[in-house]
């Protein structure tokens, strides 16, 4: 009997020989078949899983908002940590389905509709996931369902059975149920199950082909069936659109050809650096270059050696690689290069890395930090050439989240005690630690270090979302204040008045219009009545010489004081106050309609010749200039170039920085309010202000671009120059 310890569980074969099961009681052939077909399907989930991570990364990339993208996370994390577990389910399945041959009973054996990988899940997912499954069964079956007929008929030959498609192993309906039910444990939303089977049908069920023609192969050599003829061979355009079916939503990955396309442009903007990484030994010894293994063997060993922070300028990775060849070439006593491909993956790496520490918009604190992550970048970059051509690629994507992070990070947070600067160096640390060769620890730290970084972002934005709100009502507020002020000086210039109406009209009355405007805007008829009020008040309290002007004034003053009652009252003016209010007012009223008493009994009056102008509740940046600035005015034209979520750099003196994000925009007032990265809001400029310091280069737009894929342009731009020049 074929048996492949890779495969078979040793448990399972104890028992078995224990037990006498009913496997001991199958055909060997069989037992053949069943090995043969576990070790390709055991190959075809370990490419599931391998691929699973970048999938669901690019599914978060392309999240609409943090709550999606920590779904696809999540289950990241989730899948890392249950893939031996559903692993080895899926095949202890496949195993037992094969000892139910045994006693399969077509009369009592339905196919179950366990289709779900949570028995709890809502009607709408049991749903989506028939019909995926279905959609999946009825491809396989179109696609293979010749050789499935076929290897069916010979099982049933074999077992002397009445076995259906539905009901073999090998089928893809049951395949499809092993894998549900291996997976049922997964905690993770419907549409990440959904990828998954769809991820499943890319690498496990597109290669039914070859599954079902093996099977087929080796029981027609002992003579099951051979008058069966052969099914079709599917042609190679089918197989490879059967490989690289995808959901239509995905975004694919370059193919290699792409991949080597682009490498090989890049190398012909190198031909000009080559020859920088080499031993200094006698130039007529015969060079002879590394293997790539070798090299990463080389790397591996610098990366336990990378300085600490503050002798990290003395780093030099080309002088250091140079001087480790030279001693692998002096006892060898061959001179021992690095090879073309190799030597133009660490001239671009040191390059960019030396573009990267010389880049403005990366804090000088943390570029130490990030130029500790050289060796790790260039060690996936000689593994994987699609490092230059892929965006999504995790280590870069890596890369360039550290340095989005930090773009709000400064010198005054406190290397110590900040979060942020210890979650990077722990990234860091992990890397030189850990990295050898396998790439997906890029993958792994990629996902814990966004989870970090997602959970402070959502803090940030409720504090900046708060500020806005507050920022808008001052506003509100602001706006609302200077219409008050403009009725207020419109009734009251030029009157002469009791000097105790003006001071009601400007410290009670105005709160009236304030909350009025406020609550209903200065085009509503709340408005529009208490400013009559008002005008009505000023009225009552002038002198006049006509009758009619008595009896209007007898007919007024009920409705009046009503109106002031009802205004002081919405605004919680203090009743004593008011009280007091209402006792001279109607000692002003009778004195007005005294038309004929003597000058001094009258009330003493007062000319308001000034204007008023009502306490702001937050003067702000009292030192904000005046001056106007042309449309054209260079800082003008940076200050509009800004967005919400900007970064700016302020200078405060030679040693200190100030970094914040322009988190609101306030066109009613012109203000733009910044906030460090914590969402806490740091200072408030205008317009003019603003633009005032962009111009002097007291204030600085930060490239929020990018990092990596920043100093790789300039790199290459570089590069050019450079053949163009030669």
């Amino acid at each position: 009997m074929h048996s492949d310890g890779k495969v078979v569980p040793l448990h399972k074969v104890a028992i078995d020989q224990a037990n006498h099961s009913p496997l001991a009681r199958l055909p060997v052939i069989l037992l053949q078949v069943r090995d043969k077909a576990a070790q390709q399907l055991r190959h075809g989930l370990q490419e599931l899983f391998d691929n699973a991570d970048d999938t669901l990364f690019e599914m978060a990339d392309r999240a609409r908002n943090d709550v999606e993208q920590n779904i696809f996370f999540e289950a990241m994390r989730d899948l890392r940590l249950k893939r031996k577990h559903i692993e080895r389910g899926f095949l202890e399945q496949f195993f037992e389905a094969f000892v139910g041959l045994t006693q399969y009973d077509p009369t009592h054996n339905a196919l179950p509709r366990t289709l779900l990988f949570d028995e709890a899940a809502p009607r709408t997912d049991d749903m989506e996931r028939s019909v995926a499954i279905e959609t999946m069964v009825r491809r396989v079956l179109k696609r293979d369902g010749f050789a499935l007929d076929q290897l069916t008929a010979r099982l049933n030959a074999l077992l002397g059975k009445t076995l259906d498609d539905q009901h073999n192993p090998l089928g893809p309906a049951l395949l499809c149920e092993f894998f549900l039910q291996a997976g049922r444990n997964l905690g993770v939303e419907i549409k990440v199950k959904l990828i998954l089977l769809k991820l499943f049908e890319r690498y496990v069920l597109a290669d039914t082909e070859q599954l079902y023609a093996e099977a087929n192969q080796l029981l027609l050599a002992t003579g099951v069936l051979p008058e069966l003829k052969p099914a079709p061979a599917r042609r190679a355009l089918d197989r490879a659109t059967a490989h690289v079916e995808r959901d239509e939503h995905e975004e694919s990955p370059p193919a290699d050809d792409d991949v080597q396309q682009v490498f090989a442009a890049l190398q012909q903007l190198l031909v000009q650096v080559r020859g920088t990484v080499a031993p200094t030994l006698e130039p007529s010894a015969a060079a002879q270059p590394i293997s790539t293994r070798d090299l990463l063997r080389l790397l591996s060993h610098l990366q336990h050696y990378v300085p600490a922070l503050a002798t990290q300028d003395d780093f030099d990775l080309r002088n250091q690689l140079e001087q480790l060849l030279t001693r692998v070439s002096v006892r060898s006593g061959k001179s021992r290069i690095v090879g073309d491909a190799d030597e133009d993956v660490i001239n671009l790496i040191a390059m960019v890395f030396d573009c990267i520490l010389e880049d403005r918009n990366v804090p000088d604190s943390l570029k130490a930090l990030i130029a500790r992550l050289q060796i790790p970048m260039l060690k996936v970059a000689v593994l994987d050439k699609s490092f230059f051509s892929r965006g999504t690629h995790p280590a870069r994507r890596l890369l360039n989240e550290i340095a989005e992070a930090a773009m709000g990070w400064g010198d005054f947070d406190g290397e110590a005690r900040d979060s942020l600067y210890l979650r990077i160096e722990q990234v860091v640390q992990r890397l030189l630690t850990d990295f050898v060769d396998d790439p997906a620890i890029f993958s792994e730290l990629l996902a814990d270090f966004l989870a970090f970084t997602s959970d402070e972002r959502r803090r940030s934005e409720l504090l900046e979302q708060r500020l806005r709100d507050a920022e808008e009502g001052r506003a509100r507020t602001e706006l609302a204040r200077r219409r008050v002020e403009q009725v207020l000086n419109q009734a009251l210039l030029g009157k002469t008045l009791p000097p105790s109406v003006v001071t009601f009209v400007e410290n009670a009355w105005s709160k009236v219009l304030l909350l009025t405007c406020l609550k209903h805007g200065d085009q509503s008829a709340e408005w529009q009545a208490d400013v009559q009020t008002m005008e009505q008040l000023i009225w009552s309290v002038q002198r006049h010489e006509d009758a009619e002007s008595s009896l209007r004034l007898l007919a007024l003053v009920p409705g009046l004081l009503k109106s002031l009652r009802d205004g002081l009252n919405s605004s919680a003016f203090d009743p004593f106050a008011t009280s007091e209010f209402f006792s001279e007012l109607e000692a002003l009223h009778v004195s007005v309609l005294e038309r004929s008493a003597e000058s001094d009994r009258a009330a003493p009056m007062i000319e308001v010749s000034q204007k008023i102008v009502l306490p702001a509740a937050d003067e702000g940046d009292s030192t904000l200039p005046t001056v106007r600035l042309p449309h054209d005015d260079p800082g003008l034209r940076q200050v509009e170039q800004l967005r919400v979520g900007s970064w700016v750099v302020f200078t405060e003196d030679d040693e200190h920085t100030l970094r914040c994000k322009l988190a609101a925009i306030i066109d009613a007032t012109g203000k733009y309010v910044f906030v460090d990265r914590t969402g806490m809001k740091v200072l408030e400029r205008s317009k003019t202000a603003l633009a005032l310091e962009l111009r002097r280069g007291v204030a600085r737009a930060l490239d929020n671009t990018l990092l990596f894929d920043r100093a790789l342009e300039s790199v290459l731009g570089n590069l050019r120059r450079l053949n163009r020049g030669k």
